[in-house]
């Protein structure tokens, strides 16, 4: 018998739909960070690609957070100890990594710094604990970048961490992937007005504020937000409890909402790990994906939202700095560090006895 079969462009890779589910064709990311990241590594010496790469298999590359480097402490190679080549290849892996809109988002996210550092300078006899410095990311290699084999790398600072797990060299593993943004809106000087993640708030509130009564009954879930998102860095995460209104509740606009507000999570990352991830939650149904919410519904105040589905988890809170800091994070229950591919890599690969 022959399978209903159709092609369609989405996020520059080729979804094949077939009435078998949904499949992927291999996109050009893996090729472009196998490239980018081996020019890195390359241009450094001795002693800072010691800095920058660890085994693959070892304890390093699942350590991760998204608090300041003086109370979580880092490993890897910063920016402030590179040159100004050496920055060069560290952005084009960034970038390798990221959508357009992604990378002005990382890159936003490490310019803030600044920002917080003006703010906190500015308040009397305050003790400053904490280095705010958009130099201070660290970019961490995993085992050996290529077209075949199976590798990662991480970058990570304040308010930032963003993992990718190369396997068989041509598959891609995108998450965790943490933003930050303190302050959430800039109110004072020349960046005044600045929102670095302002599309994560705009489209959920663009969602919880279309819902009737009855809706919004269900979606919200506390009439307080949790003081953090509820995973934090856990290394492995599982399902939350399933609260909230799910997308077979919803109507034909607000479903459109709710894919925009997801669309916001995936868009940052490359074309083809953005469309695998779409492929990941077409397959599973989006019936079953639900959002909630917690706080007041009023701008300004202090708010927490998330969207679970059956393979992901997007999580974000806004309600430190009395309401004026936000985390953000895409999670997935089976994906993260790239575990379910390195699965499959073992279930594939001949072992001889």
């Amino acid at each position: 018998m022959k399978l209903p079969m159709a092609s369609r462009w989405m996020g520059g890779a080729i979804l094949i739909v077939s009435a078998l589910g949904l499949t992927v064709t291999d996109g050009p990311s893996a090729a472009t960070m196998s490239a980018a990241a081996t020019r890195f590594l390359e241009s450094l010496t001795p002693g800072q690609r010691q800095q920058a790469t660890f085994a693959f298999d070892g304890s390093e590359r699942t350590h991760w957070n998204f608090i300041p480097t003086e109370i979580f402490p880092r490993n890897g190679l910063t920016l402030g100890q590179m040159n100004q080549s050496q920055r060069t290849f560290a952005h084009d892996l960034l970038k390798a990594g990221l959508s357009q809109r992604g990378y002005m988002t990382a890159t936003q996210v490490m310019e803030l710094e600044k920002v917080l550092a003006a703010l906190e300078n500015a308040q009397p006899l305050r003790l400053n604990r904490f280095v705010r410095d958009p130099e201070r990311y660290f970019f961490s290699i995993f085992g050996s970048p290529s077209t075949q084999n199976t590798w990662g790398w991480r970058v990570e600072g304040h308010h930032m961490s963003l993992h990718f797990t190369v396997v068989d060299g041509k598959l891609v593993a995108g998450s965790p992937s943490f933003f930050g943004s303190n302050p959430a809106e800039v109110r004072d000087g020349p960046r005044k007005g600045t929102r670095v993640l302002g599309p994560e708030e705009d489209s959920a509130r663009s969602l919880i504020e279309s819902l009737d009564a009855s809706q919004r009954e269900k979606a919200i879930i506390n009439t307080i937000a949790p003081n953090d998102i509820v995973t934090m860095a856990s290394v492995k995460i599982d399902p939350l409890s399933p609260v909230g209104i799910p997308a077979s509740e919803l109507t034909t606009s607000q479903r459109a909402l709710l894919r925009k507000l997801i669309g916001v999570y995936t868009g940052k990352v490359a074309d083809d790990i953005a469309a695998e991830r779409q492929a990941r939650i077409e397959k599973a149904g989006w019936d079953k994906v639900a959002f909630a919410w917690a706080g007041p519904l009023e701008r300004g105040q202090k708010h927490y939202y998330r969207v679970q589905g059956p393979t992901f988890l997007i999580e974000y809170d806004n309600t430190q700095n009395d309401g004026n800091h936000i985390h953000s994070v895409w999670r997935e229950f089976n994906g993260d560090f790239g575990v379910d591919l390195l699965r499959e890599h073992v279930k594939g690969t001949p072992h001889n006895h």
